[in-house]
């Protein structure tokens, strides 16, 4: 399978002009021969841009994501739409449940190739020391999986990078790719490195983490869209300007890894 990680441009200046970004990156890797592309967090509004959260909200049917839509169904690829700022009481009747009647969260949405909702996540750890992020989201309350090309995938967001158990509990659901949505900020470029590899090779498994660029008021994302094999081994990866990162997968590399250095077999639970 062919994996590319859409490593845009996005501002706080225009939704418009980010989501064109997207929908050119989408159609451009489409025509390279990608099966999946995946969008970087809050590709539309922009990760920063916390005043414009409540306004620029939408429900899973809102106009971007039925954008991103349509660009899937009509290149017939599969695509992660990173995430955009959910408006949860909109999306009260999506057929998804939602984590709370009303409010906003951090929502990435997986389209089919044929541009079927497949799976909804919504990023469960939002970013502490008093953040704006974690004033104004929700969290979420679902970990959702997909099967798509061989692959079980799972989706994970950005900060949600620090926390190994939530990759533990996906690798023990059978998954074999995590895609990562991401808006990671200078100048913590050695933390973006470690935590995407350390995730790989401690679950052994792929994982694929898409950023953003972009400069932003007191902010500036660092790129280095990468990704990763169930090895640690760096597949693909960009600097810090705006590309298409692509690589080709091959989904028996995951039971390889795990059965020349069956790690995850020699994992003990019992602490008393």
């Amino acid at each position: 399978m062919r994996v590319t990680l859409a490593q845009i441009d996005v501002s706080s200046d225009s939704v418009a002009e980010n989501v064109g970004h997207a929908t050119t990156a989408v159609e451009d890797a489409a025509a390279e021969g990608a099966d999946l592309v995946v969008l970087p967090e809050l590709f539309n509004v922009g990760y920063f841009s916390f005043d414009r959260y409540a306004r620029e909200a939408e429900a899973l049917d809102g106009e971007t994501l039925s954008r991103i839509r349509d660009i899937a169904a009509d290149n017939g690829v599969a695509v992660l739409a990173g995430s955009i700022v959910e408006d949860l009481e909109m999306s009260a009747d999506s057929g998804f449940d939602v984590p709370a009647d009303d409010g906003l969260a951090n929502t990435a949405v997986f389209f089919d190739r044929d541009g079927e909702r497949r799976a909804v996540y919504r990023k469960h750890h939002l970013f502490g020391y008093d953040s704006a992020e974690s004033q104004l989201l929700e969290p979420g309350e679902t970990v959702p999986t997909v099967d798509f090309e061989g692959f079980t995938i799972g989706v994970t967001t950005c900060y949600d990078l620090r926390f190994p158990e939530l990759y533990r509990h996906l690798a023990d659901e059978g998954v074999t790719l995590t895609l990562v949505p991401s808006a990671w900020p200078y100048p913590r470029v050695e933390h973006w490195e470690l935590f995407g590899r350390a995730r790989a090779v401690e679950n052994q498994l792929y994982v694929a983490a898409a950023n953003g660029v972009g400069q932003f008021e007191d902010a500036e994302l660092l790129g280095r869209s990468t990704v990763y094999d169930p090895w640690g081994t760096t597949l693909a990866s960009a600097d810090d300007h705006p590309a298409l990162v692509t690589a080709t997968l091959d989904p028996t590399r995951v039971e390889q890894v795990r059965e020349e250095f069956p790690a995850l077999a020699d994992r003990r639970t019992d602490w008393s």
